[in-house]
């Protein structure tokens, strides 16, 4: 576990860090707990770690496998974990034989928890937040408290991993040098139409989340709104039946009509003239 100060037996050697080289300054983070900012793109201001902090732990989206060996040291070492929900996040830290209390978070209890939150970061203790796959924050819950714990100058760490997204779009077969995440759809067929007309408009590759249930009318959405686009389906990223399938709007229309659909989907748009 991360101590909330550093030793005084730092002290003496503190005001010397801004003359030594980044590659000795970096390694002093892990076995002394100080904070370094940079300053002025030059120097380097070590700081005396009062508060804990706030970890942004990735998790798998699929493969269990699929976790860093830093998400594993954080999530054993934190005071506790704020989990989207503690029964999926329990089946994870099994899996890995970690022992940890969690709390419940959510949008609709970010109110009845974020006080307590910022006052156990503020005393020094140290929390990851996690969803139930993936990267939190990323079309899941998480900007709230973010966004709070920033405002009271609470350090923020992410701890980078898996993102349905990315891992989607790096096989999707469509062009990757420009992107634009668009997450869930609301569910207002107008709202969606005006969204797809809006973002089609870019010149880059559109990402959407879709569940199963609605694969075949965004299709439908797309074909109307944006026209024979070339698209690319990816569904159960990084599990055993991951598919990538890519053709034009309507030749994919045809092929899903008439399927039974199961799992979750990606659906990645090419910007016009592709």
């Amino acid at each position: 576990m991360h101590v909330s100060g550093v030793s005084k037996k730092v002290f003496p050697f503190l005001k010397f860090l801004k003359n030594i080289p980044l590659s000795t300054i970096f390694p002093l983070y892990d076995k002394f707990h100080i904070d370094v900012r940079i300053l002025d793109g030059q120097f380097l201001q070590p700081l005396l770690m009062t508060q804990g902090i706030l970890y942004i732990v990735s998790t798998p989206i699929g493969n269990l496998k699929d976790i860093t060996l830093r998400a594993l040291e954080v999530l054993k070492e934190v005071d506790y974990i704020l989990s989207e929900d503690t029964r999926e996040t329990a089946k994870f830290l099994k899996a890995y034989s970690i022992e940890k209390s969690q709390i419940s978070y959510r949008e609709q209890n970010h109110n009845k928890v974020i006080d307590k939150i910022v006052n156990d970061l503020k005393s020094g203790q140290n929390l990851a937040l996690v969803s139930d796959s993936g990267t939190p924050l990323i079309s899941d819950p998480g900007f709230k408290l973010v966004e709070r714990v920033t405002v009271e100058n609470i350090i923020v760490a992410s701890i980078p991993g898996p993102v349905a997204a990315v891992s989607a779009l790096s096989i999707s077969g469509l062009p990757t040098d420009k992107f634009c995440f668009v997450g869930f759809l609301p569910r207002t067929l107008s709202h969606r139409r005006n969204i797809l007309a809006s973002y089609g408009s870019l010149e880059a590759t559109l990402i959407i989340y879709e569940s199963p249930f609605r694969v075949v009318k965004l299709l439908e959405e797309i074909l109307g709104t944006l026209g024979n686009r070339t698209i690319s389906i990816v569904s159960e990223v990084t599990k055993v039946n991951e598919k990538a399938r890519k053709g034009a709007a309507k030749d994919m229309l045809k092929s899903y009509e008439n399927t039974r659909i199961k799992g979750e989907f990606v659906v990645l748009i090419a910007k016009e003239g592709y």
